[in-house]
């Protein structure tokens, strides 16, 4: 049984370093395109969720769907913006890359705030989910006014 798990864990920790070394291989145009369409699902997530929290929708039941799927986007979007992805057709600022630490906070702010509104789904007050909500946005745009171009 031993040598069985062992073998498991060898199998698993090569699969693992394959896949880290396969995303580290992607060409940067294919990263950037990545990145523009899990932040392009992220906008997604965050206004059917708006539309739920404001009430202009009755699709209560959708919402921990929505939370739990920002919740995973945001885990760790730092990892969106690997150096050599600052060209091309990207919404991202240069201060990405320059200020790489305070980029890095704020995403990890929207990490722990995603996390925060998918717990108050799951608890069902209604208050809690709206003040997590507003904190969550809050710190999307925080970070949108210093690390991505002004949408037209």
């Amino acid at each position: 049984m031993k040598n069985v798990r062992m073998s498991t864990m060898l199998v698993s920790a090569l699969l693992l370093a394959g896949v880290a070394g396969a995303a580290s291989a992607a060409e940067p145009e294919d990263i950037i395109k990545y990145r523009k369409s899990v932040m392009k699902a992220n906008g997604g997530h965050m206004a059917a969720s708006a539309a739920i929290v404001n009430g202009k929708v009755d699709y209560k039941a959708d919402l921990a769907d929505h939370a739990k799927a920002l919740a995973a986007i945001n885990k760790d979007v730092a990892s969106l913006f690997p150096k050599d992805s600052d060209f091309g057709e990207t919404d991202a600022l240069d201060t990405v890359w320059k200020k790489p630490d305070e980029f890095k906070k704020r995403a990890k702010d929207a990490q722990l705030k995603s996390a925060a509104f998918a717990k108050a789904v799951a608890g069902g007050n209604k208050a809690k989910t709206s003040a997590a909500f507003k904190e969550l946005n809050d710190a999307c745009k925080a970070c949108h006014k210093d690390f991505r171009k002004e949408q037209k």
